[in-house]
């Protein structure tokens, strides 16, 4: 499709988009009365690979943004971090976390996308003076949304939980390799998928792919980037030979391929209903209520994010 927008969506679709324009932050956020978050606790996935799993929740005071998967790498020199956590204090938890695990220094902080949930607790990590690593489309994501994420975050857990933004100092604009001592991390920047600077791992020793939130499992998929992006990006991920993959949301660890044939499934019935509600001239905001409606009990959060996600869909298909 092209040219001028069909008429019939001129209204509902400024109204939607401009509440979309607000959720673009992702994850929710919300207040909860104030809890002392638990000691920071990893599990081994594979030897020197250490995953915290995030609680299965949106934003809020009491588990201080400790939603997402993230952890460390061993090497036999130094430390890479996959994720620094959703504020300083789960960073700074983590930290301590590796210290508790192994004296060797912290040289890498790898960053897999923009989202506040990976990347709030990257200043925590400072006095290590790592090198950030990110896609090469991650400083300007960060320069875009940083001041908003950084306001709505500080809402909810309070002031300076968050602190200055924390740049990549090593982008990767496809592949790169980091070496812990006998230990090669290799890094694949993708493209438009969940977001527009997504960033995987792959533990060469242990063939362990940390997928981050190219992968959910369990937790609602949030879409921030492309839907057709993010199955091609998954599609070449799944032709890559791990013994595991580590999701960005829910269990620490799965099977690969197979752990991700539930995201596809979602993103696949999400990809063909949207194209059917634009093909039958069906409303944004009616849409929101139907599309994908059959996995409606098959994730947590489901009600949260599903909306959004055809909403995203709907942008991008609508002109197919």
């Amino acid at each position: 499709m092209g040219g001028k927008p069909p008429k019939r969506l001129a209204l509902s679709r400024r109204q939607v988009l401009a509440g979309a324009a607000a959720a673009c932050s992702l994850p929710v956020w919300g207040l909860v009365a104030q809890t002392t978050p638990r000691p920071l606790a990893t599990v081994e996935v594979a030897r020197g690979i250490h995953i915290r799993r995030g609680v299965d929740e949106d934003v809020t005071l009491a588990n201080d943004d400790a939603i997402a998967n993230i952890g460390f790498i061993v090497g036999r020199d130094a430390v890479a971090v996959t994720d620094s956590g959703g504020s300083l204090s789960d960073g700074r938890r983590l930290r301590a976390r590796i210290k508790e695990v192994t004296p060797l220094p912290i040289r890498y902080v790898l960053m897999s996308h923009v989202h506040p949930d990976h990347v709030f607790g990257a200043g925590a990590f400072s006095a290590d003076q790592p090198v950030y690593v990110g896609h090469a489309g991650l400083p300007r994501a960060l320069s875009l949304r940083w001041e908003y994420y950084r306001k709505r975050s500080e809402d909810v857990l309070g002031k300076d939980t968050v602190g200055p933004v924390v740049m990549p100092t090593r982008l990767v604009s496809a592949h790169d390799e980091i070496d812990l001592g006998g230990r090669v991390l290799e890094l694949t920047a993708h493209g438009v998928a969940h977001t527009d600077s997504d960033l995987t791992v792959l533990d060469r020793q242990s063939r362990t792919l940390i997928a981050s939130d190219l992968l959910f499992v369990q937790r609602v998929p949030s879409l921030d980037g492309s839907l057709k992006g993010w199955l091609k990006e998954l599609a070449a991920l799944k032709r890559i030979t791990v013994r595991r993959a580590v999701p960005g949301h829910g269990p620490v660890s799965v099977e690969w391929p197979h752990g991700s044939a539930a995201l596809e499934r979602y993103l696949l019935i999400l990809l063909r209903e949207t194209r059917q509600a634009v093909a039958q001239a069906v409303e944004i905001d009616a849409a929101v209520k139907t599309v994908a409606r059959s996995e409606h009990g098959r994730w947590t959060l489901f009600d949260d994010y599903n909306g959004h996600n055809v909403i995203q869909a709907f942008k991008e298909l609508e002109w197919e």
